[in-house]
């Protein structure tokens, strides 16, 4: 994706206990990082969203407002757009502005097939994740109603309020990725559809969309948000405000940025006293964001287990607004972890990293315990696909994984075939470094589970 981490991982990323109010500096540069930290989802969401929809028509990873991304494949190894691709389900992505009214989605009957629909406000929250997991395969149709509104939704239609006007449905569905199995998941996707609540019941076709040149599709979201100076910056956070307002419990660190000239729903008017501090803001509040990814890790929150680092703590944030920027940061529409974990692992340890100049096996005494799917995803150093003879970049269960006698099962990372008999286990590594990534979707919510840490990830081990 040009212009988004929409497939990030998030790796390392915690929040401690003192996190929980914004930190009291006690001076003018301390409220300007603090309001800079706070703020860094909101403006980034707004970069993504207008790079993303700045075009006429959906074509590849962009449609206009209100419509839909249908991704019809999975990348291969020469896919360069976004890190850390999945080779496991389909996006049906669309961005939505609910200030003026609800927009409503239909969706068909999925079957058994697993998909995940969940719905991020403008501060990246999980406002609701209609789901295999909670609202199960049949069809449904829902409202998303934005701030404010007050009014009486169609029969059946189920209503999931946004706090903010601006919204994005960040859609995955399911496939084997099989020529049959693509042709049955974009059948779905195409029945997929998102109307204003005026049109609802009536012939709707949605207007195209307007392209503006002003708009950078082609430097990453976070390049682009991360050059801002202070006082751009805080500008447009004030506009955004209007539209996409704080939440009563941001009282303290709304009173703090007041302090700065920023103050929800007027323009940003910044103090003069507040000058230097507003222009060393977002170098120390971007320095600050990095740190916490160290931080995270001894606060304890955030899990570091045989190698692989991860984290329980996305999709809704409270008052932790390190927590909230850092995932931002690093994977930009993180699912709830009731959804979605994502274990990373980049070697044996963290001063370590894994080489395809050696030979490594994962054994699964006890299979990933998820009710939706796990795979395990092979990366090089720089998170993309690793080209193969094999052109498999994921294992799985649909892998058809031979066991040891025991029930066991040994996963081969390596750069060259373990051998015939043990290449449906293998997954082909490049000759220098590599990454791992464990994707559990809909992870066990009873033990043993990872969600609780009675269901342990377990070492890679290096064999000679």
């Amino acid at each position: 994706m040009a212009a988004a981490t929409l497939l990030l991982v998030v790796s390392a990323v915690g929040c401690g206990k003192d996190q929980a109010t914004p930190e009291d500096h006690g001076d003018l540069a301390g409220a300007a990082v603090d309001a800079y930290v706070y703020g860094y989802p909101l403006v980034t969401m707004d970069y993504t969203r207008k790079s993303l929809t700045n075009t006429v028509a959906p074509q590849g990873n962009m449609a206009p407002e209100g419509q839909f991304v249908r991704m019809r494949q999975y990348p291969n190894a020469q896919f360069r757009a976004v890190t850390a691709p999945n080779a496991d389900t389909l996006y049906t992505t669309g961005w939505f502005d609910v200030s003026q009214q609800p927009w409503v989605i239909s969706v068909p009957d999925m079957g058994s097939r697993y998909f995940l629909l969940p719905i991020l406000d403008g501060w990246t929250n999980v406002i609701a994740s209609p789901g295999s997991r909670t609202t199960g395969g049949k069809a449904q149709t829902f409202a998303i109603t934005g701030p404010g509104w007050k009014g009486t939704l169609p029969a059946g239609v189920t209503e999931y309020k946004s706090p903010t006007s601006m919204v994005w449905l960040l859609g995955r569905i399911y496939s084997t990725g099989t020529p049959a199995d693509y042709a049955a998941v974009h059948a779905i996707q195409d029945k997929i559809n998102a109307v204003p609540l005026s049109n609802y019941g009536k012939p709707y076709t949605p207007q195209p969309g307007r392209v503006d040149p002003a708009v950078d599709t082609k430097t990453a979201v976070r390049e682009q948000v991360n050059a801002l100076d202070g006082t751009a910056y805080f500008q447009r956070l004030a506009a955004l405000w209007k539209a996409n307002p704080p939440s009563a419990a941001d009282a303290p660190m709304v009173a703090k940025m007041a302090r700065l000239g920023l103050v929800p729903g007027r323009d940003f008017a910044p103090t003069k006293d507040g000058a230097a501090a507003i222009a060393a803001a977002p170098k120390a509040g971007q320095d600050r964001i990095l740190a916490w990814q160290e931080g995270g890790v001894k606060a304890g929150t955030n899990k570091n287990e045989n190698g692989w680092l991860f984290t329980t703590k996305t999709g809704t944030y409270g008052t932790e607004y390190l927590q909230r920027a850092y995932v931002t940061w690093i994977g930009l529409g993180a699912n709830l972890p009731q959804d979605a974990v994502y274990p990373t692992s980049e070697g044996p340890a963290l001063q370590q990293k894994y080489s395809g100049a050696n030979k490594y096996v994962l054994r699964f005494a006890v299979m990933p315990p998820v009710k939706g799917f796990w795979s395990l995803t092979m990366y090089d150093k720089d998170y993309f696909f690793v080209d193969n003879p094999l052109n498999r970049y994921t294992l799985s269960e649909r892998n058809e994984l031979k066991k040891n006698a025991d029930g066991s099962v040994d996963l081969y990372l390596q750069a060259n075939s373990p051998g015939k008999d043990k290449e449906s286990n293998w997954l082909p590594a490049p000759e220098g470094d590599f990454v791992l990534m464990l994707r559990m979707y809909w992870p066990s919510p009873t033990a043993p589970t990872i969600l609780d840490g009675s269901w342990q990830i377990p070492a890679v081990k290096q064999v000679q």
